[in-house]
C-alpha cells in the first residue's frame, strides 16, 4: 500500500468503523489517527490493519477490532496524569495509544515474544512511558505500584471477579469483558472515593478469554 492508501484506509477506519460505534471522544479519535496501526500487525496482515476484524498475533491470540479498542479507551476516560495497567499487551497498539493519552502505562503479557515485539514497535514510534512486564496477570498483578487510575483487561472472564477492581485508586476506572459466548458484555467499573464500586454494562462483545481464565469443561457422569 502507498502512503496515500494507508492514510485513506486509516481515515476510513475512524470514520466508518470507530466513530459510528459511538466513539466520539476527540482525543481517542486523534490518537488512533496518529499511532500507525499498520506498524503493530504482522507483515502478512498489514493490508488488513484497518479492517473491522480481529487479526492473529500468535499463540492463538488476536488483536481487537479497531472499534473495540476505541470504545475501550473512551470508556476509560484517560487523562494526561493517569497511571494505567494493561492486562494483556498483545500487539502493543492499545498500549501505545494509552501511553499517548496517559502519563504512564504498566503492561503485562504472558507470552514473552509478544511482549518483545510490542516493546520494539512502541520504541520505533518514540513511545517510552511504558513499563513492559512479562508474567501472568489473569488473577491480578501485585507488583508495584499496585494501584492505578485505569485498568484495561484485554481478554475476557467467564464470570466477574473483583480482583482487578481492588487495584483501582479512588476514582479509578476498569474496562473488562465478562461472560461466555454468545452472551458476553463489556463493563466499566468505577471505584468511588468511599471505596464502593459502580458497575455499568456498556455493550455486547465476544472476546477470547485471558490465558488461564478459560472456563473448565463440565464432566457429566
Amino acid at each position: 500500500m502507498t502512503d496515500l492508501d494507508l492514510e485513506t484506509a486509516r481515515l476510513n477506519m475512524i470514520e466508518q468503523q470507530v466513530r459510528p460505534w459511538d466513539v466520539l471522544d476527540q482525543r481517542v479519535l486523534d490518537v488512533m489517527a496518529a499511532i500507525p496501526r499498520e506498524q503493530f500487525v504482522d507483515a502478512r496482515y498489514r493490508s488488513l490493519a484497518f479492517a473491522d476484524t480481529e487479526l492473529p498475533i500468535g499463540h492463538g491470540e488476536s488483536m481487537m477490532a479497531p472499534r473495540v479498542e476505541g470504545r475501550m479507551m473512551q470508556a476509560l476516560q484517560l487523562r494526561e496524569t493517569d497511571v494505567v495497567l494493561e492486562i494483556g499487551t498483545g500487539s502493543g497498539y492499545p498500549t501505545a495509544c494509552m501511553a499517548t493519552l496517559a502519563s504512564h502505562v504498566f503492561t503485562v503479557e504472558i507470552h514473552a515474544d509478544l511482549l518483545e515485539q510490542a516493546q520494539a514497535r512502541a520504541a520505533a514510534q518514540g513511545i517510552g512511558n511504558v513499563t513492559w512486564q512479562q508474567g501472568d496477570g489473569a488473577f491480578g498483578w501485585n507488583k508495584a505500584p499496585g494501584h492505578y487510575d485505569a485498568i484495561a483487561v484485554t481478554g475476557s472472564l467467564p464470570a466477574y471477579d473483583p480482583c482487578f477492581e481492588q487495584m483501582l485508586k479512588p476514582g479509578g476506572r476498569l474496562f473488562i469483558v465478562v461472560g461466555e459466548a454468545p452472551v458476553m458484555n463489556a463493563m466499566l467499573v468505577t471505584r468511588s472515593i468511599n471505596d464502593s464500586f459502580a458497575r455499568e454494562t456498556l455493550f455486547e462483545l465476544e472476546l477470547k478469554p485471558l490465558v488461564g481464565r478459560e472456563k473448565r469443561p463440565r464432566f457429566v457422569l
